[in-house]
């Protein structure tokens, strides 16, 4: 079983398509997909916080060490308090299902029409 830990979140977020890592806030490594945030995780202090849908945020806030995420909770983000208060499989399923829906809201890359002038 793995351990849930900076690293081993590190390393599965990473491991999705086009996922970035970039250190902003002091010690939060944040998790992007096309400059949109999917996890953060903070190095100093370990805790986790992504975004649910609406039923897992309303399941999630009533466990313990989970509560909604500071400045984003409107929008469903959860922070996790604890690293080890979900496990590594449960919590591998919320950080896809968090990068499949900031993915899906992500500008799209613009693709730019060059016009050539005619002599």
């Amino acid at each position: 079983m793995t351990q849930v830990n900076v690293d081993s979140i590190r390393e599965f977020c990473l491991a999705f398509p086009q996922a970035t890592e970039k250190l902003q806030w002091g010690d939060d490594l944040c998790f992007k997909i096309k400059g949109k945030i999917f996890t953060i995780v903070g190095l100093d202090n370990p805790r986790l916080c992504f975004k649910c849908t609406p039923e897992t945020f309303a399941e999630l806030i009533e466990r313990e060490d989970i509560r909604p995420a500071p400045y984003v909770g409107r929008y469903k983000w959860v922070m996790v308090d604890e690293l080890d208060a979900v496990r590594w499989n449960e919590l591998q399923d919320l950080i896809k299902r968090s990068y499949e829906m900031v993915a899906a809201k992500a500008p799209k890359k613009k693709t730019r029409v060059k016009s050539r002038k005619r002599r």
